[in-house]
């Protein structure tokens, strides 16, 4: 997926359309608790204004539902990039219409415009052409930098980039490509993955697309009981999703089938009677849960084989935490393989979402290769499916 970069293009007296990924969590106080998102869109702002562009930034802020909503608007957002780029950034009081357009049209080479929050209109999730083509009116030029919103066609990410030409990649998907389409394409080998998280459901393409390109394959999470089950074990009151027992049988038969695969189920879990980590917790066999215990994380002998083969590989792409990681008595599996990960001296990409997390709880974030910003679009990505915010920009 060979795309045409933001540097790639003259931007100079332009207006640049940039589709950020702005979407920070806020307290109640609406002080923004976690800036990541908003610091790895800077070096594709920073380059449009040093260019001489004029950055108009757009993003959404939380599911508003097609309405304006107080508690979501991106001014939080224009105070933070203020104080960043160490230069005035205005905001908008909407994201189309003629007071925008008329702000827009006097922007200045080097200068900064927020828009309002995209989701404040029905039309951007529905990808109307009409609100597309008010988009489009702002801009010279389209750069898609926000890669959590990839795998969406909304108008901020797939309609204005047909509209505006050229349509081009910032920095931050160029590298999410690189690293996440590196790995895929051409991973130095051994080549592991790691898969966790709650539901089967939610991984089974994932498991298939990865399997054919993986030397080591490992599940943890919650997705193994449904697993276990399959295998005819005893689970206890542990998660389980009854309907897709059939497919993991099915998933389990065919990796044990794959040529040149090794594939890793725990052989031990933590058990617990209660999620909220009061209860006490005791060890078993995964064969050997006992009815009314619920598995919560994996097992200590589960931890150091995984650790042990993960020392092996070159390239690791991790996707889903290994238990219930957010209540700290459960977290051990987990934080091992993260630790398993910063210890490997492989190229290490965290595939957003939980993970991402994960191994930012246990202050690992600065020993991995590339921390994904985005858990659904590089799950779809991991899965072979085409983005549609990334196939629409020009190719390289």
């Amino acid at each position: 997926m060979a795309k045409k970069i933001i540097n790639q293009v003259n931007v100079k007296g332009k207006r640049v359309f940039i589709r950020c990924d702005f979407n920070v969590p806020l307290d109640d106080q609406l002080n923004i608790t976690d800036d990541i998102r908003i610091t790895e869109s800077l070096p594709t702002i920073k380059h449009v204004i040093a260019q001489g562009g004029r950055a108009i930034l757009a993003s959404h802020l939380g599911r508003p539902k097609g309405k304006v909503n107080e508690k979501m608007r991106l001014t939080p957002v224009a105070n933070r990039l203020t104080q960043l780029l160490g230069q005035p950034v205005k905001m908008a009081s909407d994201c189309v219409g003629a007071e925008v357009e008329s702000l827009a049209a006097s922007l200045k080479d080097g200068q900064v415009l927020l828009l309002e929050n995209l989701r404040f209109h029905p039309e951007e999730e529905k990808n109307d052409p009409e609100f597309c083509k008010q988009l489009a009116k702002l801009a010279d030029v389209y750069c898609c930098d926000a890669f959590g919103t990839a795998h969406r066609a909304h108008a901020s990410t797939e309609g204005v980039a047909r509209l505006v030409k050229p349509a081009v990649a910032g920095f931050l998907i160029e590298k999410e490509l690189k690293y996440l389409g590196g790995a895929l394409d051409n991973p130095q080998r051994p080549f592991a993955a790691i898969l966790g998280g709650a539901k089967v459901s939610g991984k089974i393409d994932v498991i298939n697309n990865l399997s054919k390109k993986v030397d080591m394959l490992f599940i943890g999470g919650g997705m193994i009981f449904t697993f276990y089950k399959a295998m005819g074990y005893n689970i206890g009151k542990s998660l389980l999703e009854e309907e897709n027992v059939p497919i993991a049988k099915e998933l389990l038969s065919t990796l044990k089938q794959r040529k040149g695969l090794e594939f890793f189920l725990p052989e031990d879990v933590v058990i617990s009677t209660s999620l909220d980590g009061t209860m006490q917790t005791q060890v078993v066999a995964a064969s050997k849960i006992p009815d009314g215990w619920m598995g919560v994380d994996i097992g200590p002998a589960s931890v150091k084989t995984f650790a042990s083969n993960l020392q092996r590989a070159k390239t690791i792409v991790w996707n889903g935490p290994m238990g219930v990681f957010e209540v700290d008595p459960f977290a051990h599996g987990t934080q091992a393989v993260a630790q398993a990960l910063a210890d490997s001296g492989a190229v290490t990409v965290i595939g957003g979402g939980d993970s991402a997390a994960a191994v930012s709880k246990f202050g690992l974030d600065a020993k991995m290769t590339h921390i994904s910003t985005g858990g659904g679009a590089s799950l779809e990505f991991l899965e072979g499916k085409v983005l549609p915010g990334i196939a629409i920009l020009d190719e390289a």
